[in-house]
């Protein structure tokens, strides 16, 4: 299903050559690998079950609670990471900001396993800073993805990069099976909070190599105060953004479609347990099938993307999406929810690797990591603080899940309709005219 190596070469680099390139290629797929392990456990699965029912006691209260964690965490990224993006372009220093940002969500996950009933607020301080490092690191590398694959290749590399990473949360699942299938509750503590400290070990070790073999970019000259002239850029960005009016209607779009998406993954494992009765042993089963759906989903679209265009990709992947939304409001079967759940695999991984090379086709090679701080900050995490705090209230309120499900169809809908308006033969990485230059300048 993967290409060969000569082959592999020639889709990341094109007529390109670059030392030590296949191992670049490698070190990013394997970051991937590791860091969808966080998101697999500590935001779809063991973690939300383990903050309502054990930390939060089970009461009605958690799912707002986790929903405002959500959002809180979103929002930071959404706030910091347009200028630490600019940042990184003007200090050539995207590798440590990588670094960091890894470094603080491996640190506050393997905490999480020190908490315990009660243990509300030290629980939510620390997923927020795990998360917070979690979405702020897919800022930094995201932004190598123009420069690891070759233009006609992007689809593909982007999706073998989600394959890797739903191949890692299949491999952790497997991994921390024998811990969790005891259930997630309070008799079962002492196995959940080990998982934690697991999945951070799992994280840091398999995203080590990408930090031995990447570069950070030598630049003649760093001004002294690139911080302040980061924050200075990117209010000018936001200002002048309309001179990109594809990228900026992409954004919008992104914006709802993505808040839907990420709602869908933060409270699937507590609709399911909730509103279904899957026990904690069938959960890990139904995600170990969806995860693996959403492998074959991203290299079979990252493949589709490269030949029909990015945005008819997404076009496709968003309907799919509205028909899951729909199967999960109506079914109250296990059986059926397992269907769903192989759609909403197949579709995860497939809208995630499309939107991420419809962004690279529109970006600016000059403000690369800037303009997907904007993608995975501004508008990616920003998108994430309506959803689930929306999610979280109707389903409080309402004493319904379902209800609160049914709101998405609105997002995914919006979305829907803004990409179409997006002319996806827009030029690849093309700079403003020479009248716009000076605003970039």
């Amino acid at each position: 299903m993967f290409p060969s190596k000569n082959r592999l070469s020639r889709i990341v680099f094109g007529n390109r050559s670059s030392r030590g390139g296949r191992f670049t290629l490698v070190s990013w797929l394997l970051f991937d690998f590791a860091n969808t392990s966080f998101s697999v456990m500590m935001v779809t699965f063991a973690f939300p079950l383990y903050f309502k029912n054990v930390i939060c006691g089970g009461e009605s209260f958690g799912d707002a609670l986790w929903g405002i964690s959500l959002g809180i965490s979103m929002l930071i990224v959404a706030v910091i990471s347009p200028v630490l993006g600019a940042a990184a372009d003007f200090s050539g220093r995207r590798k440590r900001f990588l670094f960091v940002f890894t470094l603080l969500s491996v640190a506050a996950t393997a905490l999480l396993g020190f908490t315990g009933p009660g243990s509300v607020l030290v629980a939510v301080i620390l997923f927020v800073v795990a998360n917070a490092g979690f979405e702020g690191g897919l800022v930094f590398y995201d932004a190598y993805l123009p420069e690891i694959a070759s233009e006609r290749h992007l689809g593909r590399v982007s999706g073998y990069g989600f394959a890797m990473g739903y191949l890692g949360a299949l491999a952790i699942l497997l991994l921390l099976f024998p811990l969790l299938r005891g259930g997630i509750v309070t008799e079962n503590m002492e196995n959940v909070t080990l998982s934690f400290f697991l999945v951070a070990l799992f994280f840091a070790f398999f995203a080590a190599p990408l930090f031995l073999v990447l570069r950070d970019e030598k630049k003649t000259t760093v001004k002294k105060h690139f911080i302040a002239s980061s924050i200075r850029e990117v209010k000018h960005t936001m200002l002048h953004i309309m001179n990109y009016p594809d990228l900026a209607r992409f954004l919008l779009a992104f914006f709802f479609y993505n808040d839907a998406i990420l709602t869908v993954i933060g409270f699937s494992s507590i609709y399911a347990q909730n509103s279904l009765g899957f026990t904690s042993g069938e959960l890990i089963v139904f995600f170990m099938v969806v995860q693996t759906t959403a492998i074959i989903g991203s290299i079979i679209f990252g493949i589709i993307t490269d030949k029909i265009g990015p945005k008819r990709t997404i076009v496709l992947t968003l309907g799919i999406w509205c028909i899951v939304i729909m199967m999960a409001i109506a079914t109250t079967d296990k059986l059926f929810f397992y269907y769903t759940g192989l759609l909403a695999g197949m579709s995860m991984g497939s809208s995630k690797a499309a939107s991420r090379s419809m962004m690279a086709k529109l970006t600016p090679p000059k403000h690369v990591t800037e303009f997907f701080g904007f993608y995975d900050g501004t508008f990616g995490k920003a998108s994430a603080v309506a959803g689930p705090v929306i999610f979280g209230m109707i389903s409080s309120l309402a004493g319904n899940q379902r209800i609160a499900l049914a709101s998405l169809l609105l997002f995914f809908a919006t979305g829907l309709f803004l990409i179409l308006g997006v002319r996806s033969s827009a030029a690849y990485a093309s700079e403003p005219s020479t009248a716009e230059e000076g605003d970039y300048g």
